[in-house]
């Protein structure tokens, strides 16, 4: 039985215990977070009775705890993960993995001198989709996969609360949505070397403060005092040691008819698009054809999509998996994201 804490009880905590829940290797036994109503009533919620507010108080009081998730808002990933590690727990750490790669780079030292285990929440890696994508990608259906583009693009979908507030989240829809794109496209191509990035940000639209139509994303901390000093849009292209190239956009906020979230591969032999479902491009008997893949469920499904990400965490714990989302990953992940806001700033390409 694996003694599950976890730290920071927000929207995204839900999804990770629905998900605990479901394993019978687990046992969900302590919440820590910082607001107190917020850990009472999902202490009550959830039948958890050791709940703290402050992490190392939780730490010296149930040292039963052998693994973490870190649900917490983008600047405290680092610190609680350091913190937990240095108390000899395992941690999987919500996506992104950090505020920047500096900081994504000592939460590595600590897990590799602490003998840890850190995965991070690259959730994507573990949908039937991926999988899907995977194997066609294994039996050279693509060939050279050298171009790709992704988009994850809402009309009117800045959450608020910490999501608007950049010293909390780091960032907008690069670092919240396009993280998720990114790394799985990355994933996809084989996890190749990011050499460089260009980038654009543009903050025209903010959080659409007068639009009252529901905005359907909302964080568990959004009020009527929320700050909102991050990008509504991104752009970039990364370019990787093999000479693959990925074009990525995100948005929280744009002018467009409905929210988009697609990504397309190109490749020698054949090309893919997941919008959501997947259909296949290439050529047979000198024609071009299209196909899709009959019943079988390509599309994106959530339906056990956390369960997946939180078996695969127990199974490495307790070594019957290596992990597919190590911490190095993570790092660079955060590597790609500062040049992107480093490049957009400076007007340039920036060298990885």
């Amino acid at each position: 039985m694996v003694n599950v804490a976890i730290i920071g009880v927000g929207n995204i905590a839900e999804t990770h215990l629905l998900a605990y829940s479901k394993n019978k290797n687990v046992k969900v036994v302590a919440f820590c977070d910082i607001n107190p109503d917020r850990l009472q009533y999902m202490g009550k919620k959830w039948g958890v009775d050791k709940c703290f507010t402050d992490l190392n108080e939780m730490f010296s009081n149930v040292p039963e705890i052998d693994a973490v998730s870190v649900c917490t808002w983008n600047s405290a990933h680092a610190p609680c993960t350091i913190a937990a590690l240095k108390a000899g727990k395992h941690v999987l750490c919500e996506k992104p993995m950090a505020m920047n790669a500096q900081e994504a780079n000592e939460m590595l030292a600590t897990a590799k001198e602490c003998g840890k285990l850190l995965m991070i929440g690259f959730v994507r890696r573990h949908g039937n989709d991926a999988k899907i994508v995977r194997e066609f990608v294994d039996s050279d259906y693509f060939g050279e996969l050298y171009y790709a583009k992704a988009t994850y693009l809402r009309r009117n979908g800045n959450p608020g609360g910490w999501f608007g507030d950049r010293s909390r989240s780091g960032g907008g829809p690069l670092i919240d949505l396009g993280v998720h794109v990114i790394d799985l496209v990355r994933f996809i191509f084989g996890n190749p070397k990011p050499i460089s990035v260009y980038g654009a940000t543009f903050t025209k639209l903010h959080n659409r403060p007068d639009i009252k139509s529901d905005k359907g994303y909302r964080s568990a901390g959004a009020g009527e005092a929320d700050i909102c000093n991050v990008e509504d849009l991104a752009s970039a292209m990364i370019r990787f040691d093999n000479g693959a190239v990925l074009s990525v956009e995100a948005a929280f906020s744009l002018n467009l008819k409905k929210d988009e979230g697609k990504i397309e591969l190109f490749g020698t032999k054949g090309g893919a698009k997941l919008d959501p479902e997947l259909e296949l491009y290439g050529e047979m008997n000198g024609y071009m054809t299209n196909m899709s893949l009959a019943n079988i469920q390509t599309a994106l499904s959530f339906d056990g999509l956390f369960e997946n990400e939180i078996d695969h965490y127990i199974d490495c714990i307790e070594g019957r998996a290596a992990c597919i989302a190590p911490a190095e990953d993570g790092v660079t992940l955060m590597k790609i994201l500062d040049g992107i806001y480093e490049s957009a700033r400076l007007g340039h390409e920036v060298l990885l």
